[in-house]
C-alpha cells in the first residue's frame, strides 16, 4: 500500500513538474502577443503593448534563455520543451533593439484617423527639420503620441551658437493653426541655453498651449518663449490668432516650433502616451505632409526638407 502512494506521489510530482515547465512558454508567448496588439491595435493599450513588449518580453527571455541554456548544457541535450522555451526566448529578447536602436512606432498612415489639416503655425518662411512618415525624415515617429509631429526652423539656424538672438526662430510669433478652444497653456519655463543638449526631462515641452479642435483631437505646440503665452485655458482662439513667440524652453538644442496632432488629452497622460494622428498643412507652398531630415556635410548639417509659407490672406 506504502509503495502504491509513493507512486502516486512521484507521478503527481512529475505532473506538476510538466506543467509548470511550460510557464516560460506561456510568459513569453505572452509577450509575443503583446507585440502583435501593438501592431494591430491603437490607443493607450496598444501603446502599453508596445513599451511592455520592449522591455518586459526582453526580460522574460533574457531570464528563460540563461535558465534553458544551462538545462540544456547539463544534460548535453534538450527536450522539445526546452527548444521551445529557447527559440521563443530569442523572439522575445529581439524587441530590445528598440530601446538601442530607434524603431517607428507601428502606427500606419493609412489607418490612422482622424487626420486634421491646419494652416502653418508662423506667418514666416518655416524651414522643415523634421517631419513625414519615416523615421529617416522624422525622429518623432519612435513616441506614440508624436508619431507624426514636426520640427520648424527659421534662417538662420545650425549656428551652434549660445545667443539666442543668433537663430531666427526665437521670438517669431506662433500662430493658431485652427479654431478651437485652449485645454493648457503653460508658462514660466526659462529658455534653454542653444548650441547645446538641453536633455531637460523634467519639463520636456518647456512652455507650451495644447489646442481641443472641432473633432476632438488636439494640438500642441511647445518650446515657447517665457513670458510670451498670450491665452489660457478656457479662451476660444480662431485661427490666425497669435498665442505667443517661439523659444527655446523644454527639451531642445535651439530655437523651433514643434507641432503635433494626437487623440488623447495631452494634459491626463503624460509623454509618450496618446496615440498621435496625422497632420496635414494646407494653404501652404509645398506637400501636404512635409517631410524634414538632415545630413551633414564637411560637418555642416544640410537640412533636406522644404521650406514652406503660408500663403492665405
Amino acid at each position: 500500500m506504502g509503495d502504491i502512494q509513493e507512486t502516486s506521489k512521484l507521478v503527481d510530482y512529475r505532473k506538476r513538474k510538466y506543467y509548470w515547465g511550460w510557464i516560460p512558454v506561456g510568459l513569453l508567448f505572452l509577450s509575443l502577443v503583446l507585440g502583435w496588439y501593438a501592431v494591430l491595435f491603437k490607443g493607450l493599450i496598444g501603446e502599453f503593448a508596445w513599451y511592455s513588449l520592449q522591455i518586459i518580453g526582453p526580460l522574460f527571455g533574457i531570464l528563460f534563455l540563461v535558465v534553458t541554456l544551462v538545462k540544456i548544457i547539463r544534460h548535453r541535450k534538450g527536450t522539445l520543451r526546452q527548444w521551445i522555451t529557447f527559440g521563443c526566448s530569442i523572439l522575445a529578447i529581439l524587441p530590445v533593439i528598440g530601446l538601442v536602436v530607434p524603431v517607428r512606432y507601428p502606427y500606419f498612415l493609412a489607418y490612422a484617423q482622424p487626420a486634421a489639416t491646419v494652416r502653418l503655425p508662423a506667418d514666416v518662411p518655416l524651414q522643415v527639420i523634421w517631419g513625414g512618415d519615416e523615421l529617416k525624415n522624422n525622429y518623432h515617429v519612435i513616441s506614440p503620441d508624436q508619431r507624426w509631429a514636426y520640427d520648424f526652423l527659421v534662417e538662420p539656424y545650425f549656428s551652434n551658437s549660445t545667443q539666442l538672438k543668433d537663430y531666427g526662430c526665437y521670438g517669431v510669433p506662433v500662430i493658431a493653426p485652427i479654431d478651437g478652444t485652449i485645454i493648457a497653456a503653460h508658462d514660466g519655463e526659462p529658455d534653454e541655453t542653444p548650441g547645446l543638449e538641453s536633455n531637460n526631462i523634467t519639463q520636456p515641452r518647456g512652455n507650451y498651449v495644447v489646442i481641443q479642435m472641432e473633432s476632438g483631437t488636439y494640438l500642441l505646440i511647445a518650446h515657447l518663449q517665457p513670458g510670451s503665452v498670450a491665452v489660457k485655458a478656457g479662451d476660444k482662439v480662431s485661427e490666425g490668432q497669435v498665442l505667443g513667440a517661439c523659444g527655446n524652453s523644454g527639451n531642445t538644442s535651439e530655437p523651433h516650433i514643434h507641432i503635433h496632432h494626437q487623440r488623447i488629452n495631452p494634459e491626463v497622460w503624460p509623454n509618450g502616451f496618446g496615440e498621435g494622428l496625422p497632420l496635414y498643412f494646407r494653404d501652404q507652398d509645398g506637400p501636404l505632409m512635409p517631410e524634414g531630415g538632415y545630413q551633414v556635410v564637411d560637418n555642416e548639417a544640410i537640412p533636406l526638407g522644404p521650406v514652406v509659407k503660408n500663403l492665405a490672406k
